[in-house]
């Protein structure tokens, strides 16, 4: 009894003299979070790279990102509180503790998932891709990929700035890219490479512009919708990756360029939005009945990942978008267009999902087109499960959008278009198969005729939605639902 009595003495003691020491006019010590990121104004240069950011690019892991490795390091000393009687403090409710700080971690901004060559050969030229980043941080990197090439790729010499509009670079920003510290880089065919870290600070919304230099001749692999100008040198032009100045070429294809991770302490995790042209973003550049705000990054998934920005940093997602259109969800579509043969969910989930980082959950938005290209819906079930099975494995949270309506769907095929959407909607979680149902069909539907997108929402085709579509559709969506 008498040494539980010193015991707690001695506790109290030491609560009061840090109590003393508290209220003391004398400076605090430095906390040991990590800071928060700078923030980069796009009207002037980046800030250098801070010594706190130096030592995180230091012992920043390169290996995928996960929930589970993503958490604070380090164990936390137990509290006095802990060995005190209940009675002898008030505990802190959970609207007054402050929040526990965010390791840095890795997480995909931005992707864009190559399905093709490029039409055009690249010649001794520069290249300049921009990302609009979902989520900003202390740094960034980025991966190239050659994956439909048949000769090996060497990329010379690459580059990442904040971009200026219009094909140029705001001056002072831009920072050396290099691979495995070096400023080069060839990459196998159907292979890729991840850069080193780049102590670029961004912010969310931030058009990031990747210079890549390639030498020689080569076909890039490309992702054809880019739904904005990505920028050209002249061929034969040679290394321009550190200009700054605007490249006078354009083009609507994003090459090489697939993904740019950033290393952040405002977010936890990444959604990333998988399908096909729905997810990509087809009808996004096009204004609805009395819309003017015509432009870019307008797809659903960019306006959720901005709704994203009102939740606090633990709650905070990246999101990376994985369309391509014209793909299917079954590799057994009888009336798949060979250019689309080989990019069915499951044939293209390890490189456009799983070799993304910090991915917490999939928003799985695919059937569009394989009712389109003559399958059932046995055959897109049982692609639904194989996909959802692989997802389970790697832990990953998924969301399931039920099929959207098409015009040009026949009755049986909006049989087996309900039929699929039923599985959806069964129990609220695909009977189990998914963990929830994020009801586009719903939202795009029109009340008087469901096989039908509503007028207003139309870009014209029956088929995609315009930007107020895209808007409704990142609206609807439960933020807590895809966070959790």
């Amino acid at each position: 009894m008498r040494r539980r009595l010193a015991l707690a003495t001695a506790l109290l003691l030491a609560v009061a003299t840090a109590a003393t020491a508290a209220a003391a006019p004398t400076a605090a010590a430095a906390p040991t979070a990590v800071a928060a990121p700078t923030a980069v104004a796009v009207a002037a240069p980046a800030p250098a790279a801070t010594a706190s950011t130096t030592a995180v690019l230091a012992s920043a892991n390169s290996a995928p990102a996960t929930a589970a490795t993503a958490a604070a390091s380090g164990d936390a000393a137990p509290t006095i509180a802990a060995a005190l009687p209940s009675a002898s403090a008030p505990a802190l409710s959970a609207a007054t503790a402050p929040a526990p700080p965010i390791a840095p971690r890795w997480l995909t901004s931005w992707a864009q998932s190559q399905h093709t060559l490029a039409p055009q050969t690249l010649d001794n030229q520069s290249i300049r891709m921009i990302a609009h980043l979902s989520q900003g941080g202390r740094a960034l990197r980025i991966r190239v990929q050659n994956e439909f090439g048949t000769t090996p790729l060497t990329v010379n010499a690459a580059a990442a700035g904040i971009s200026a509009g219009q094909g140029a670079v705001v001056p002072g920003t831009t920072r050396p890219v290099r691979f495995n510290a070096r400023p080069a880089i060839t990459i196998p065919p159907h292979g890729e490479a991840w850069s080193d870290p780049v102590p670029l600070p961004t912010r969310p919304q931030d058009d990031v512009a990747v210079s890549l230099f390639v030498s020689g001749q080569t076909r890039p692999s490309s992702h054809q919708a880019a739904l904005r100008d990505n920028y050209l040198t002249p061929a034969g032009s040679g290394n321009r990756v550190a200009d700054p100045a605007a490249y006078p070429l354009r083009t609507g294809s994003t090459y090489l360029l697939s993904a740019v991770d950033v290393l952040t302490t405002e977010a936890v995790g990444a959604v990333v939005a998988y399908g096909s042209s729905v997810v990509d973003g087809h009808g996004s550049t096009v204004c609805g009945p009395g819309c003017t705000a015509n432009g870019n990054n307008r797809r659903w998934t960019d306006d959720l990942a901005r709704r994203t920005q009102s939740l606090p940093p633990a709650e905070r997602l990246a999101v990376a978008n994985a369309g391509v259109g014209g793909t299917t969800s079954a590799a057994t579509c009888p009336q798949t267009p060979p250019p689309l043969a080989g990019l069915d969910a499951l044939a293209r989930l390890d490189r456009d999902i799983l070799s993304l980082h910090g991915v917490t959950a999939v928003i799985y938005y695919y059937g569009t087109n394989d009712l389109a290209f003559g399958c059932q819906s046995r055959q897109i079930l049982d692609s639904y499960r194989a996909v959802f099975t692989r997802l389970r494995a790697a832990g990953l949270k998924i969301h399931a959008v039920p099929i959207t309506p098409r015009p040009g769907y026949s009755p049986q095929q909006n049989q087996y278009r309900a039929e699929v959407n039923n599985f959806v909607r069964a129990g609220g979680n695909c009977a189990g198969a998914c963990d929830s149902v994020i009801d586009f069909d719903q939202v795009l539907r029109d009340p008087v005729n469901p096989n039908t997108i509503r007028a207003d929402y139309d870009s014209g085709d029956g088929i995609h939605a315009n930007q107020k579509g895209h808007e409704a559709l990142a609206r609807s969506v439960l933020l807590p639902l895809i966070v959790d």
